[in-house]
This record gives C-alpha cells, structure tokens and sequence, in this order.
C-alpha cells in the first residue's frame, strides 16, 4: 500500500499548490478539505491518475 502524504509548495507568486499522494478516488479531496477551507478560494484543481484508480477493498464471503 502506498503511503498517504499531502504536498504543499508556495510559488514565488504566491500561488499554493496542493498535492495528495497515494490517495484514490474522493479520498484526496476528503484529506484536502481542511487546507482548501482554510487558504480560501480554489482557482485550479485537476485530478491525477491516482484519482480514477479504485480503493482496494477486501470482501470476504462465509458460505454454509
């Protein structure tokens, strides 16, 4: 399993860039929310492929 980080970096400009690695599908936006809420406005959010892969999820099946 990868590991779950969140990557800040503040352009010269002033521009914040946010980055949620390791994160899959809404996770990333769920881990964000926080900084989004607090920094203000969005201007840009893009998904990376890490967005469209689905969770593992492990489903386990009793029979009889």
């Amino acid at each position: 399993m990868a590991r779950k980080t969140i990557e800040l970096t503040v352009e010269p400009n002033g521009q914040i860039n946010i980055e949620a690695v390791g994160f899959s599908g809404p996770d990333c936006e769920k881990a964000t929310a926080f900084l989004e809420q607090v920094l203000g406005e969005t201007t840009d959010k893009r998904h990376m492929p890490d967005y469209y892969r689905r969770a593992h999820v492990q489903q386990r099946q009793r029979l009889g």
